[in-house]
């Protein structure tokens, strides 16, 4: 039996078994880290939801406050609300191409709003408008109001990368880095979302959605990279256990065959 038990054991040293539950062994951990990754984007997620939370409830800020020429936004800045007073530079809209909502194609528009009393040039995001055309570079778009105009709007931060590209007045990103070399005058980094001017437009804009609080996908995620480890070492202790069971059988059937019993000596009478 013990002899048996040994060889039926002996296969998880062969070369075969040993790389098996080497790569078994680095798959398990990959998958075990992964899930780390996941909760730890997660933990990250949780303290920008923080930080978002105590700026959307914030009072407004002067803007020359939060937004400086030259200095990117914070991320501790983001979504904080300030105001600002200027005029309305229509003329230099630029128009924020393949924006949909709700499955409508549409655009964003970036007014630059001249501030009064510094020369500074402040980028607003007015809001979104249905077009026909979600590639149209130029579309009719509401206008802004006229004169001094109060505006109340949301931090963000510069987008980069190449989408940041302004091209006949159109891009895909906003980003007062590309858009400040078609302004006159200092541009402040970043730009806001409309949250409220005073006087309103006379068709006023769909306004930006405040950001998604939630924990996102990461929670589940995590739990799924961790079911894939577990499984990975499930399905290997598995397949060794049905190795075991086959080799164990096999040497049972090997033990059973014994010496045919000899025939023709007869009792004495």
């Amino acid at each position: 039996m013990r002899q048996s038990t040994v060889v039926a054991v002996r296969f998880l040293f062969s070369r075969r078994w040993l790389l098996f539950a080497l790569a078994v062994g680095v798959l398990a951990y990959g998958c075990y880290w992964l899930g780390e990754w996941q909760f730890h984007r997660l933990d990250d997620r949780r303290e920008r939801n923080a930080v978002t939370e105590r700026n959307l409830v914030a009072p407004p800020r002067p803007v020359e406050d939060v937004l400086a020429v030259g200095e990117p936004v914070a991320a501790s800045e983001e979504w904080l609300r300030v105001r600002a007073r200027g005029t309305y530079d229509a003329a230099a809209s630029v128009i924020v191409r393949y924006r949909t909502r709700d499955g409508k194609s549409g655009v964003d528009v970036v007014t630059p709003l001249r501030l009064d009393g510094t020369g500074h040039v402040l980028l607003v995001d007015r809001g979104w408008v249905a077009t026909d055309n979600r590639g149209d570079a130029s579309p009719e778009v509401p206008a802004p109001p006229r004169g001094t105009v109060e505006v109340v709007g949301w931090v963000r931060a510069d987008a980069t990368g190449d989408s940041t590209a302004v091209d006949g007045q159109s891009t895909r990103a906003v980003s007062s880095r590309t858009i400040a070399p078609t302004l006159d005058g200092p541009v402040l980094a970043g730009f806001v979302d409309l949250a409220s001017e005073s006087p309103e437009a006379a068709e006023p804009l769909a306004r930006t959605e405040t950001p998604d609080l939630g924990g996102g996908p990461h929670f589940f995620y995590g739990l799924q990279w961790w079911f894939f480890a577990a499984l990975a070492v499930f399905g290997f202790g598995y397949l060794a256990w049905d190795e075991r069971r086959k080799l164990r059988d096999s040497s049972y059937g090997a033990s059973d065959v014994s010496t045919p019993t000899k025939v023709g000596d007869s009792a004495p009478s």
